[in-house]
């Protein structure tokens, strides 16, 4: 292996936290791995790497050659690029929020496939806020307001939102016409990850939010069981409008309160900060915003008839 190579493996066996799974990724044999990091570290005087049986951790010395390398090998990457005139190639790895990923992203995806043939795409689908340094992603995209230090965003999009009920459940309960009339409703409740208890419903009331917490007959997790518990009449919820289309189209959900609607949720693209921005995935990304700022997408969102928490998506 050369100097170049050893530092892609010390870089990846840093985010990975592991020499196996380091070498399982880039392909190469685990002693292999393992040489070559012994003689990095005898080539520069210095330990590296802490190794215990369950871990591998860098030290004060590792975390500053890691960024070094970091910034070399995006400079690198981005300068043999230019000096090829030659589209972004290797690997790309990112975790996309699932409803998010199906209506607007895969149909899309075969443009940048085929603008970026060079680019070799890793999907994967979640909506927790994964490690992305320890599972080796290099961007996630997600709904709501992550505050994550360790990440940087750019936001890609905004995601009006409804609150809605199904037919049924409005016959029982009656429609309110504005937020005073919510004692004696129920809502869908939604668990939040962090504690466990229902996200309250939000209403925008004279430019100001106003959080409503209903009691709840069922508690879900997850945006299809979400939707899919609304139908089935267990009370209101709040979702972003574009998911809502068809069943508001087929009359089996009603939008309600519509002159008090909860505030859009912003859509985020996630990466490492102390990651340099290689060009793979800064093209992912402009191809991201760019996909968002369509006049068929912005009217997919915006539309009217159907009517930021990570949990309405």
């Amino acid at each position: 292996m050369d100097r170049l190579d050893i530092m892609r493996l010390f870089v990846r066996i840093v985010e990975r936290g592991s020499f196996a799974q380091a070498a399982r990724d880039l392909q190469i044999p685990r002693p292999t791995a393992t040489h070559a990091i012994q003689r990095l570290e005898r080539d520069l005087g210095v330990r590296l790497l802490e190794r215990t049986t369950r871990a591998v951790r860098p030290t004060l010395d590792g975390l500053f050659y890691r960024d070094r390398c970091l910034r070399l090998l995006a400079d690198l990457e981005e300068i043999e690029t230019a000096f090829r005139q030659s589209a972004p190639q290797g690997p790309l790895r990112v975790d996309l929020q699932g409803t998010i990923a199906r209506f607007f992203i895969l149909p899309a995806l075969p443009d940048f496939v085929r603008r970026y043939p060079g680019i070799a795409l890793s999907l994967s689908e979640g909506d927790r806020l994964v490690d992305l340094v320890a599972e080796g992603v290099d961007c996630v995209v997600r709904a709501g307001d992550p505050a994550v230090p360790s990440l940087i965003g750019r936001r890609i999009a905004l995601l009006p939102q409804a609150t809605l009920a199904s037919p049924d459940y409005l016959q029982r309960q009656g429609t309110p016409q504005t937020p005073d009339d919510l004692p004696g409703h129920r809502m869908v409740g939604y668990s939040a990850a962090a504690t466990g208890r229902a996200y309250p419903l939000d209403f925008t009331i004279d430019g100001r939010v106003k959080e409503v917490a209903l009691p709840h007959d069922v508690l879900v997790r997850g945006a299809e069981l979400y939707t899919a518990a609304g139908l089935a009449g267990f009370g209101l919820f709040q979702v972003p409008r574009y998911r809502v289309r068809a069943p508001i189209a087929a009359g089996d959900l009603v939008p309600i309160l519509e002159a008090f609607a909860p505030p859009p949720v912003p859509v985020w693209a996630l990466y490492p900060q102390n990651r340099h921005l290689a060009p793979r995935l800064r093209v992912f990304l402009d191809w991201l915003i760019d996909l968002f700022d369509q006049p068929a997408t912005r009217a997919m969102l915006a539309e009217p008839m159907c009517g930021g928490k990570e949990k309405h998506l």
